[in-house]
């Protein structure tokens, strides 16, 4: 059966419509420039530059003169007299002489999107050097808006949230295909290594409905390096105080001018027994992980295509330190099997219009076994997903983007309690086709409307429809406003969504024996303004988001201190309301500075009673600074996170083992990179004040005792850590 499956997915099949006509790179003294606005004079069309300078854009019937600038640099106006020959286009510095002290902008390492309805921050490979951003899990130190921590302080699993609400409610994709999802979601943030990733979008609320119906507070799509674009050779090798290593090789290299192909090579070994604070359990288990990856690009005229093909293998081995003379240990043993794969081909039938057809299919076979004490789990997931698209512009003012997928997932997942108990099953199979029309709408440069609906059928749930709209309001071009509302839905994955259980004493109980699918309304108002200062931007934003449920899964851990109970919300409340505000700005010639405040209120009805979700972080406090001295020689990077208390899981009013309530705490990142022509060095710090929790693991000392819980992480697990990394890449040769 598993041959059958690497068999589908290495012969998978997916289009992608491609609808830029004219294509170029933004540069200045050689060096790429990254979110440059591109448009067509007198028009509502335009683009944005990507982190190697590059840009793709539609003709227009209206305009032959392309306008393209960027704050600090003086604006160029370009005739077009051959949309098929490439643009070079250098930017020249807009410069203000004082005292004989020149002032320029730095480019921002997250952009955040001007143009389009939906609240979109783009992370670029700039803001991913700015700490030791090993995978995806450690990408998000520097952002404000993602949070991500230990799910529990035994597998080392980490968690993402978005919007005060967990992973499963974000829609993790890989370049626009299932990527995070599943039995992926407890270790799938380590599965992508940052030296692959060329950005990463984060969409806040409900984003488009082309990609499915489960982004419910926001989607996170993480684009690799693409072949074409990417450096022959490049190495990223790092190791950190507690003897962890990754080696990351990367290359891309065009065979010809139609048809290019990339590599892409990790491995990461933790090998050290850590125990800071001596409750006998590893901080964080041993691991070692195997991650390849290829990919091929052809492109000739208006036809595009593209293969990607990876496989992972993960293994984590922790719990109990070996050197402890015990006869029984408490041994944590994970394994993980995954193969992974997409191909895209699109083609454009009229340029002008941007009139395009595409079909995206991708798939996954992922397999892991845990060993926790003496609960055995096994789950294996196979996803397949195809999605065809169709889109054209009427004129400038109007797109319509429609279509339809089809989704199927078969999971084989069991669990055994006990080595004297019988497996409880949760084997199931689910197949959801549905169809979409998207259609997008703008005025000038002042009003963008994205209205989206789909409808949905689902062999385990029936249908459902998934409507959302998105706007854009900007009364002048420093001030912009977003609003949006709409509807998602998941599937619930009660033991992967809830695999932090696992390693503790707690029985898992069901009060429902069928979980409905579950259904979230989620409502969005934001504000940017972007407010001139000299020849520099400061750029000042606050946002509201509200999310409810109508339907979800309720984990009860505080009813009984020994229990988790599963049920369905089954007419009880259940909501988030998250409050931001983010300020950033330039200060000095190469000084950037990002301040950001978030208020975060999550609550669940618990056994008919309204209550504070617990272990979740009311509020959040970030500082991110970062200096890069002239001629790029060297970057000194600094960030603050503080970080709110929250409430635990009630205690046992009879023994009571934990404290009600977690306080407050800080956490500081600190990095210097040293760069040279073609290398580059950094050394830095994490969790440099040295906080953690303490006693993360509930009576660790009997842990096949009934108060045994490794579940209950808030905080920090390890202490301070330095590391030190090391980049090389041969430059691509000039075409």
């Amino acid at each position: 059966m598993k041959t059958t499956y690497l068999t589908l997915l290495v012969g998978l099949l997916s289009l992608s419509a491609q609808a830029a006509t004219i294509t170029g790179v933004v540069k200045t003294k050689n060096e790429p420039i990254i979110g440059a606005e591109i448009f067509w004079q007198n028009t509502t069309v335009g683009s944005t530059s990507n982190l190697d300078g590059s840009f793709q854009i539609n003709t227009v019937t209206n305009s032959d003169t392309l306008v393209v600038r960027y704050l600090g640099f003086n604006t160029q106006y370009i005739h077009i007299d051959n949309p098929q020959k490439p643009l070079q286009i250098n930017l020249t510095e807009t410069k203000q002489n004082l005292d004989e002290v020149e002032v320029t902008a730095r480019a921002l390492g997250t952009i955040t999107s001007r143009i389009t309805p939906i609240q979109t921050q783009t992370i670029t490979a700039a803001e991913l050097c700015k700490a030791a951003c090993c995978n995806l899990s450690e990408s998000f130190e520097t952002n404000a808006s993602v949070d991500v921590a230990y799910s529990d302080a035994a597998t080392g699993a980490k968690q993402i949230r978005l919007l005060g609400l967990s992973g499963t409610y974000v829609q993790l994709l890989t370049e626009n295909t299932p990527g995070i999802r599943g039995l992926a979601s407890n270790f799938g943030l380590e599965y992508i290594p940052g030296p692959w990733m060329e950005s990463i979008q984060v969409s806040k609320g409900t984003s488009s409905v082309i990609n499915g119906y489960e982004a419910t507070t926001g989607q996170i799509n993480v684009e690799y390096l693409k072949p074409q674009k990417a450096n022959p050779i490049a190495l990223n090798l790092f190791m950190n105080s507690e003897f962890r290593t990754e080696v990351n090789a990367t290359g891309g290299w065009n065979i010809n001018n139609k048809l290019s192909t990339g590599v892409m090579a990790h491995y990461k070994n933790e090998g050290m027994e850590m125990d800071a604070n001596h409750d006998g359990f590893m901080d964080l288990p041993k691991s070692n992980q195997i991650n390849l990856l290829n990919r091929w690009n052809y492109q000739s005229g208006n036809y595009t295509g593209q293969i990607l093909v990876r496989g992972l293998y993960d293994e984590r081995r922790g719990g109990q330190m070996t050197k402890l003379a015990l006869t029984n240990l408490y041994n944590i043993a994970i394994d993980t099997k995954r193969i992974d794969a997409f191909m895209k081909n699109g083609y454009v039938f009229d340029p002008e219009k941007g009139t395009s057809i595409g079909v995206i299919v991708s798939g996954s076979y992922h397999e892991q076994t845990g060993l926790y004490g003496e609960r055995l789990y096994h789950g294996a997931q196979t996803n397949l997903y195809a999605n065809a698209i169709f889109q054209t512009n009427f004129n400038d003012h109007h797109k319509l983007v429609t279509g339809a997928s089809v989704n199927y997932d078969n999971y084989d997942e069991g669990l055994q309690l006990s080595n004297i108990t019988n497996e409880m099953p949760f084997d199931r199979a689910e197949v959801t086709p549905g169809i979409f029309a998207e259609y997008s709408f703008t005025f000038h440069e002042h009003l963008s409307l994205l209205a989206g609906i789909r409808g949905d059928y689902s062999t385990r749930y029936g249908f459902f429809v998934t409507p959302r709209v998105n706007m854009r309001y900007a009364p002048w071009k420093w001030w912009n406003i977003r609003a949006s509302v709409g509807l998602g839905y998941r599937s619930p994955n009660v033991l992967a969504d809830y695999a932090f259980t696992l390693p503790s004493s707690r029985k898992i109980m069901f009060a429902d024996t069928e979980f409905k699918q579950e259904k979230a309304l989620n409502t969005g108002i934001s504000t940017t303004f972007y407010i001139p200062i000299g020849s520099r931007e400061l750029q000042f934003s606050a946002e509201y988001y509200h999310t409810n449920f109508f339907e979800a899964v309720v984990a009860d851990m505080d009813s009984d201190p020994h229990q988790i109970i599963f049920s369905n919300l089954n007419g009880g409340k259940a909501y988030a309301n998250n409050f931001q505000t983010e300020l950033s700005m330039e200060i000095l010639r190469g000084w950037t500075t990002t301040v950001a405040y978030r208020m975060t209120d999550v609550k669940n009805t618990y056994n008919g009673t309204l209550r504070e979700k617990p272990l979740t972080n009311r509020f959040k406090g970030l500082i991110t600074t970062s200096y890069q001295t002239p001629l790029k020689k060297w970057q000194f990077d600094v960030t603050a996170q503080f970080n709110g208390g929250g409430r635990m899981p009630d205690p046992d009013t009879n023994n009571p083992l934990w404290a009600s309530t977690f306080d407050a705490y800080p956490m500081l990142m600190a990095q210097i990179t040293r760069y040279f022509k073609t290398w580059s060095v950094y050394f830095g710090g994490e969790n440099i004040t040295n906080f953690t929790q303490k006693n993360p693991i509930i009576d660790a000392g009997n842990p096949y005792g009934n108060n045994f819980d490794a579940s209950m992480a808030w905080g920090p697990i390890h202490g301070a850590k330095v590391y030190i990394g090391f980049r090389w890449a041969l430059d691509k040769p000039e075409n």
